[in-house]
């Protein structure tokens, strides 16, 4: 890397370092067994809180099984740049738990933002919900399963960046779970939980509205499934058609470390609508 451009990098940093205040490490979910607490971070845009600013929960990828919310302060710094409020949640990771135990977490995660998100300048009722690769099947899953509808009712959105896990019951017939990336514990050896587990199964009217992206590089598995995740979709929301961006699956996520990236102003625009 030459030094113009580390200097860039090093500036825009700096940047939007300035522009956010992080609370780093806040317990969410307590339990008996401190191996299982939960941590989250937040940030803050650093203007006044005359105004309450929208809120983003940021569910992070890892196929399920890996993954730390504190590789993507980038993320938070730059959404506080453009006053949007920031919760990047950790969850239980496979073989720790299963998708259930992963998709109660991030409700446990939209239920403290919801009870707790003024004190940090954000509008509890205006929550949405981004997340990439597994992320996003667990944001789509929680918003459209009626077991969390109670739970996730209040959610106004939900940003799918090439979610994976939109129809696991077809992929896992075709490609029975295995102990690679701990699937036979996340996913079980039964369909029926296979379906259960899948969002393309639970799409109703109910479902809040969807903003999709998808990488038109990205693995061929993820392609199919939101194409047929948007079919199914587009009986109740018509109008949502998928950004397909020129990029393979990392780099989906890698984008949104530049701040002016276009994705920001997509984003802003989907909140504003």
């Amino acid at each position: 890397m030459n030094k113009k451009l580390l200097c860039l990098v090093f500036c825009t940093l700096m940047l939007c370092s300035c522009a956010s205040k992080k609370y780093k490490d806040i317990l969410f979910k307590t339990t008996d067994d401190t191996t299982k607490e939960l941590q989250l971070n937040v940030f803050e845009p650093r203007k006044n809180r005359t105004d309450k600013k929208p809120v983003v929960i940021f569910i992070h990828g890892g196929y399920w099984t890996e993954g730390d919310k504190d590789i993507y302060g980038f993320l938070g710094r730059n959404f506080a740049k453009h006053s949007i409020v920031t919760v990047i949640p950790s969850y239980t990771l496979s073989p720790n738990g299963n998708y259930k135990t992963m998709a109660n977490d991030v409700v446990e995660a939209i239920k403290w933002t919801e009870k707790n998100i003024e004190t940090y300048g954000g509008n509890p009722e205006e929550v949405y919900l981004m997340g990439h690769s597994a992320g996003g099947h667990l944001i789509a899953l929680v918003t459209t399963n009626s077991r969390y509808a109670k739970e996730t009712k209040g959610i106004k959105g939900v940003i799918l960046n090439d979610a994976a896990g939109l129809d696991m019951y077809s992929y896992l017939k075709e490609n029975p779970p295995t102990e690679k990336y701990n699937y036979k514990t996340t996913w079980t050896e039964n369909p029926e939980l296979w379906k259960d587990a899948s969002p393309i199964y639970h799409l109703s009217e109910n479902s809040p509205t969807f903003l999709i992206y998808v990488g038109e590089k990205t693995y061929a598995s993820i392609k199919t499934q939101n194409k047929s995740f948007v079919k199914e979709l587009n009986e109740f929301q018509p109008n949502v058609k998928p950004i397909y961006l020129d990029k393979k699956h990392v780099p989906m996520m890698s984008q949104f470390f530049w701040p002016w990236n276009k994705r920001y102003d997509e984003i802003l625009e989907f909140i504003e609508e």
